[in-house]
């Protein structure tokens, strides 16, 4: 059996996962993590994007965080997001729509336009929809 680590991954709203994992791959502001049962203790800023958590005996669970914290201690691994998604729970539609919005926005820039917060809505709905191609590739669905 492989070896494990806890994790926990948890937002404002909930507690979205809790239990063994024999790896956890996030994208860090410097870069992509992988961590491992063993893995050096870390603090790193996530980006948005998709968490691929691989649980005891294989099974992969893909989940959306807006952004937030991954914490690795000795014997756990904690994510702390500012909003955690289910992959399978993440509107389509819905990030399609805020992805053409923001892209809207910053094309027809006004006077009150805020272009920082059309390009964070921007990279927020663009990350929802690779999380959403990234679980329709593991499920083999194209």
């Amino acid at each position: 059996m492989a070896m494990t680590v806890h994790c926990d991954i948890v937002s404002a709203e909930e507690n979205l996962f809790s239990g063994l994992v024999e790896r956890v791959i996030a994208s860090g502001t410097l870069g992509d993590l992988g961590i491992e049962p063993g893995h050096a203790a870390l603090l790193s800023p996530l980006k948005p994007g998709p968490v691929r958590i691989v649980k005891q005996g294989g099974e992969e669970e893909i989940v959306y965080v807006s952004g937030g914290y991954l914490e690795v201690q000795p014997n756990s691994v904690s994510i702390l997001a500012d909003t955690a998604v289910r992959a399978k729970d993440i509107d389509e539609a819905a990030a399609l729509e805020a992805k053409k919005h923001a892209e809207q926005a910053i094309e027809n820039q006004g006077a009150d336009f805020d272009y920082s917060r059309a390009l964070t809505q921007l990279a927020e709905a663009a990350a929802q929809l690779r999380t959403i191609q990234q679980i329709r590739e593991k499920l083999g669905k194209h």
